[in-house]
């Protein structure tokens, strides 16, 4: 696989300044898929600015202070996904989310809320001795009593990846629209209708692919989402 890519066929989901280069660093394969996905050294030279060179970005990752989802990452092309949270030296945190336009960015959280993620629930299965195993948006597998479905969203605790609780998809429940041209939208689940979902955003009802559905909380988000003005 190349360790590189050109910035004309990144994925739309990528806000990358096509000036200056033509190349971008390709993240190593993950549980995230590529759309999805930034390069941990990218982040931190050009979005965060923290480094001006890749040289310097490996200084800083040897520094083993770099953390996603609670565990240390010393390689520049370790792929970051989406809800993923990256902890940085002096008490930075940020979460990867969606803007408004559907493009993948940074998003400010606290160091209370860099211990926990939401995740959805994209697969289940029972194992030997009738345990369940419920695989994860990020490509994670957690073994668990709890009772909850496919397309459901829990959330969990980082770094110990453990299930603090279950998100149903309920009347009223906060999602969040990963795909589609509403991608990055913030709304209210209503209902399901076929494989469509419909869903509440200020007094406008918006329907979208049940697909797309993301539930990240019951009564308010979990997490945040979105930068504030």
């Amino acid at each position: 696989m190349k360790n590189h890519l050109k910035k004309i066929i990144v994925p739309p989901t990528w806000n990358v300044e096509k000036k200056g280069g033509r190349y971008v660093t390709h993240p190593n394969p993950g549980g995230h898929s590529l759309e999805f996905t930034l390069p941990l050294g990218s982040i931190i030279r050009d979005e965060l600015e923290l480094t001006t060179t890749m040289t310097e970005t490996r200084r800083l990752l040897r520094q083993n202070k770099v953390l996603v989802d609670g565990k240390r990452r010393i390689d520049p092309a370790f792929g970051v996904g989406l809800f993923d949270v990256l902890s940085l030296p002096e008490d930075h945190h940020y979460r990867i989310s969606l803007d408004g336009k559907g493009r993948l960015c940074l998003v400010k959280i606290t160091a209370a809320e860099s211990k926990l993620k939401v995740c959805k629930i994209i697969g289940k299965k029972m194992l030997e001795g009738k345990k369940t195993q419920l695989n994860l948006h990020d490509g994670k597998n957690i073994l668990s009593e709890v009772k909850a479905v496919v397309g459901e969203g829990v959330l969990v605790t980082l770094p110990e990846f453990t299930i603090k609780e279950v998100l149903p998809i309920k009347a009223g429940a906060p999602i969040f629209l990963t795909q589609g041209k509403h991608s990055g939208d913030l709304g209210n689940f209503k209902e399901i209708k076929g494989e469509e979902v419909v869903y509440a955003k200020g007094s406008e009802d918006i329907f979208t692919s049940k697909k797309y559905l993301f539930v990240v909380g019951k009564d308010k988000p979990l997490i945040t989402l979105q930068n504030k003005e």
